[in-house]
């Protein structure tokens, strides 16, 4: 596994600029001033308003400036000159990723390394986002923090090439792990679900895949929930209780029993469907480029103790943006 991801990690490390701070100055007053990257997803949408209660929010995306373009990045860091970087962009096209590897390396693997080099040599703090697709799927009980890596796919070989370089940057950083994530807006499965259903009277769906669907509100209230234990000291936290750590919804499913919950609560809601039947497919009979991980769960027993966070269940959380969903279709 390392010598797949060996290559790009340490081709990134060696070509990688110093990224100093060219005489600007930080923020000048008591409060952080944040640079959330990619404000656009549906992880960086659901930040940008919570972050705001914590310090002045530069929040940027693609339109600003491309993040795999190390020289861009550098100069982007250089005149923003953050307290905290919070880094919710990457390439998320899991299939497309098998064959532009070299797109998804450069935003997962090199853009996180040269954010974290940046933080390190200019005194700021770092939270980056991974993926349960790290992990090979294998076994049934929850992945914890410190369990080995072994992705078996692209986008996760590109998501750990970036977990190691923050991790190894020496920058004080927190990398949230999570899974399955959903919103009431970008592209992902809540939003596949509806359209098909809308449409169709029959669908089949993966039920050999488990996992905690978790909403991107969900993270982004964890993510400024252990901002705010820092009371100001986000490196010196981070320092004490950084690394990595998993946060997603409690419990657990299959991607056809999330289906069924979301057909469930959106019929309950009142948003119209055509569906009347989802049946139950083994991943073989649904083959995609990507192979996917069939156990995805992740432990929550450090978010919980070290962090005081107990998560909501899934469904609750689903409820909660299907009710979202429907204010907006009102």
């Amino acid at each position: 596994m390392a010598d797949r991801v060996s290559g790009p990690v340490r081709e990134g490390r060696r070509g990688a600029a110093s990224c100093r701070r060219s005489g600007i100055a930080k923020f000048d007053g008591w409060m952080m001033k944040i640079l959330l990257c990619g404000k656009n997803g549906q992880l960086g949408i659901s930040l940008a308003p919570r972050l705001a209660a914590l310090g002045q929010v530069i929040a940027v995306d693609h339109e600003d400036f491309d993040i795999g373009d190390t020289d861009a990045l550098c100069e982007a860091l250089a005149d923003i000159a953050p307290d905290v970087i919070v880094n919710a962009a990457a390439y998320t096209d899991v299939d497309a990723a098998e064959s532009n590897r070299a797109a998804a390396f450069a935003a997962n693997g090199a853009a996180p390394g040269t954010m974290a080099r940046w933080a390190t040599d200019n005194g700021a703090a770092m939270v980056h986002y991974s993926t349960d697709y790290v992990f090979d799927g294998s076994g049934e009980r929850p992945w914890r923090e410190d369990d080995a890596a072994n992705p078996i796919n692209a986008y996760g070989e590109s998501k750990l090439a970036g977990d190691e370089a923050v991790l190894d940057s020496g920058a004080p950083c927190l990398v949230i792990r999570t899974s399955w994530l959903y919103a009431a807006w970008g592209r992902n499965f809540l939003f596949t679900m509806l359209r098909l259903g809308a449409a169709r009277e029959q669908i089949g769906v993966v039920n050999d895949q488990i996992g905690a669907p978790t909403s991107a509100l969900a993270i982004a209230d964890t993510t400024v929930n252990i901002l705010s234990q820092a009371e100001g000291d986000i490196a010196g936290l981070f320092r004490e209780r950084g690394g990595v750590v998993n946060a997603t919804a409690a419990g657990a499913t299959s991607w056809h029993g999330f289906a069924e919950a979301i057909f469930g609560a959106a019929h309950d809601r009142g948003i119209p469907l055509k569906v009347k039947r989802v049946d139950a497919i083994a991943s073989e009979q649904y083959p995609l480029p990507a192979r996917r991980p069939l156990n995805s769960r992740l432990s929550l027993d450090r978010l919980r103790k070290e962090f005081g966070i107990t998560p909501a269940e899934w469904r609750l959380a689903l409820e909660a943006v299907i009710d979202e969903l429907g204010t907006k279709a009102a």
